[in-house]
């Protein structure tokens, strides 16, 4: 009997769609992305690449961003990865206080 947990499937959902248009994207996107990781950009107007651990889509602020990023772009994003709108140093903030946990 499995258990489904809404929260990890909408983000293995997300991935697995992430990982289609990352595939589409230009080899270097994917560079220096360690196995546990996963590359996500972040920003409203300008864009920066940050490599965070997978452990961060069970959390559920990380979560919230990830809905934010559903609403925002389905799943077509524009950077050919993963993309979360939002400030860059709410980002910073959010994940440093995940990264205590």
């Amino acid at each position: 009997m499995a258990i489904r947990v809404p929260g990890i499937m909408h983000a293995k959902q997300i991935l697995r769609q992430s990982s289609l248009f990352a595939n589409k994207a230009s080899s270097t996107s994917s560079v220096g992305v360690p196995k546990g990781y996963v590359a996500v950009y972040v920003g409203e107007s300008e864009r920066k690449r940050f490599v965070v651990p997978i452990s961060f889509l069970s959390q559920p602020l990380f979560q919230e961003l990830l809905s934010k990023a559903e609403e925002e772009f389905g799943y077509n994003y524009p950077t050919g990865g993963l993309t979360i709108p939002c400030r860059e140093d709410i980002f910073v903030d959010l994940t440093s206080r995940l990264n205590g946990l």
